[in-house]
């Protein structure tokens, strides 16, 4: 535990003062904001195109949120894949972590950490940008902040958990790989109700947007901070919140055996395939 521990919090140093330092302050804080602006308002733009402008609708609402808050999906899971990539490929220093004294779990996590805070400036930017200009219905007095501290801590137990899986595979896998984490990002993006309910999916494509944990997360997310208006929307209406917080947490220890079985097979692999110190940046 106390290795883990140690092994968590250097890697979330170190891979703070790698995803900060390629600038100066000032450009680093302009682009954390810029980045989250331009990618809202492309969905903004669409969005006043097809509706003709008519921000007020609760549907508005939904997809401006569950947009806001899957930027967590790809900066978590790619935060800790892409941290095999650095370190193996650029760096060279992975085969030197895996002989020092290092929980490498807890080190892939420690590493997402860095991710998960400037996505976090990311979605609270959007938030900001939707409630100024956008008239988005986020009343902070009639927030549900144990429901939202809830699903927060869990969402991100579970993104952790499934960065985990696609880290495993990077370790087995050539550089080109890189962008893993954004590929699957953008894949279950269509999968989880971020934008639109899954009820307009083909019938046989709803079942993968059940079964995935992120769309109860968004739910929940939605239901904490705009309840009225995220229980307009039919697709897990008739569910609470407490069964909507029970299959997530379900879900999550389901991701979690998962993540950590994966990784174990592919870090055995890559072990027995001399797979640590392969560089594959050509």
């Amino acid at each position: 535990m106390g290795r883990g521990v140690r092994s968590f919090m250097m890697a979330a140093w170190l891979g703070w003062q790698i995803e900060s330092n390629w600038t100066d302050p000032f450009l680093f804080a302009v682009y954390s904001v810029v980045k989250p602006v331009a990618g809202a308002a492309i969905l903004v733009v669409m969005y006043a195109i097809i509706s003709q402008g008519d921000f007020a609708s609760p549907v508005f609402a939904y997809i401006f949120l569950g947009n806001a808050f899957y930027i967590y999906v790809g900066s978590v899971m790619t935060g800790i894949s892409w941290a095999v990539v650095m370190d193996r490929e650029q760096y060279k220093m992975l085969k030197y972590i895996y002989v020092a004294p290092v929980h490498i779990p807890s080190y892939l996590y420690g590493r997402g950490v860095a991710r998960f805070l400037t996505g976090s400036v990311s979605v609270l930017v959007t938030i900001v940008v939707g409630v100024l200009f956008f008239h988005l219905p986020l009343d902070l007095g009639a927030v549900n902040w144990p429901l939202f501290a809830g699903a927060m801590l869990v969402g991100v137990v579970m993104l952790a958990m499934m960065g985990l899986v696609l880290a495993g595979v990077t370790m087995i896998t050539a550089h080109q790989v890189w962008f893993v984490g954004d590929a699957v990002a953008a894949a279950l993006f269509l999968f989880s109700g971020a934008i639109f309910p899954l009820d307009i999916l083909p019938a046989w494509l709803r079942p993968i947007g059940f079964a995935m944990p992120l769309t109860y997360w968004l739910e929940l997310i939605r239901r904490s901070l705009i309840g009225p208006v995220a229980d307009a929307f039919p697709t897990l209406a008739g569910l609470d919140n407490g069964q909507l917080f029970g299959i997530l947490i379900g879900l999550t220890i389901v991701f979690a055996g998962l993540g950590s079985l994966v990784f174990r097979l592919c870090d055995h692999r890559a072990r027995e395939r001399g797979l640590i110190d392969w560089s594959t940046s050509y």
